[in-house]
């Protein structure tokens, strides 16, 4: 009976581990290509290709750490359905959290690059980039 538990909380939480993965950063990616084209300045061609390149590396980051913590055995002993309840719970839970935080850590990061981007457009000239008077 252990067994079959284990296998069932498997094909419960994995399904759930990806699509949540997947609506997370169809929604982040999707949203932060305004980010990106203001980073760079209304370039479309290399906002869009920076921001696919974060969106696969979400992919990646998130789906590994979801197969990283799928082993269940370990932690618990599988007797009843309500210890497969709680322990889907507990991991499906964890990882929300996890997604929420990285979610978070990517928000920063738009919101940093615009701010340095701005920072950069309106640097005061420097005294060598003036014209000078005369010098025609």
């Amino acid at each position: 009976m252990e067994n079959s538990l284990i296998v069932t909380a498997y094909v419960i939480y994995l399904p759930i581990a990806l699509a949540l993965t997947f609506l997370v950063a169809r929604n982040l990616f999707k949203n932060s290509k305004v980010f990106m084209r203001d980073i760079f300045h209304g370039r479309d061609d290399i906002a869009m290709a920076t921001n696919r390149l974060f969106e696969i590396g979400f992919y990646l980051m998130n789906v590994g750490f979801a197969l990283l913590i799928l082993e269940i055995s370990r932690y618990q002993e599988f007797s009843t359905t309500q210890t497969l309840i709680e322990t889907l719970a507990e991991k499906i839970g964890g990882f929300s959290i996890y997604l929420g935080v990285v979610l978070f850590l990517n928000l920063f990061m738009f919101f940093r690059g615009r701010r340095k981007s701005k920072a950069n457009a309106y640097q005061e000239p420097r005294i060598e980039d003036l014209p000078t008077l005369g010098a025609e």
